[in-house]
């Protein structure tokens, strides 16, 4: 299976498309996404890493968790659940903020809504992302996210590839 990242934009829409692959069942695709343990092994781009401060995954619920740099330094932000459908999809308000989870109004805001599909061999993952302005969208782009999301993406893969047993035992557990 190819496990490339299409990342594409569209200005007129506001919006930016996620699609990738994975070589894994659907439901631990899932818990990857949904369960703070599993993803602060991967939702950061190295060196940088993700420490969750308190996830509630509901609608209403909420993920607070920073990405920690290698000098301690921490990026941190917060989503608030709207919708979710186990093992179809999810959508989300996602806004940094800071350790207390104060918004900061002067940085990008989003709404993501994630969907998950099985595959003859695997899983596809889709994220749509949306903007209120195309300033938040560029403001995005140019911290990198392309790079970065491509970075965390391929780290999934090593994590699900690293121990599949125990990812199975751990996605049926949780």
């Amino acid at each position: 299976m190819n496990l490339t990242m299409d990342f594409s934009v569209d200005r007129p829409g506001k919006l930016i498309t996620i699609k990738r692959p994975f070589n894994a069942e659907l439901p631990l695709v899932w818990a990857a996404f949904t369960k703070s343990e599993i993803l602060d092994q991967w939702w950061a781009p190295k060196p940088w890493r993700a420490k969750t401060k308190s996830m509630d995954f509901r609608p209403g619920g909420h993920w607070h968790y920073a990405m920690v740099g290698p000098a301690g330094e921490e990026s941190w932000s917060l989503g608030r659940y709207q919708t979710i459908q186990p093992q179809k999809g999810f959508t989300q308000l996602v806004n940094f903020s800071d350790a207390d989870g104060n918004l900061d109004n002067n940085m990008p805001k989003s709404n993501w809504e994630v969907d998950f599909s099985p595959l003859d061999n695997g899983s596809l993952v889709v994220l749509q992302i949306t903007f209120d302005d195309l300033a938040q969208l560029d403001a995005l782009i140019q911290m990198g996210f392309s790079g970065g999301m491509a970075m965390i993406m391929n780290q999934l893969d090593v994590l699900i590839a690293s121990n599949p047993e125990r990812w199975i035992t751990t996605a049926s557990a949780l």
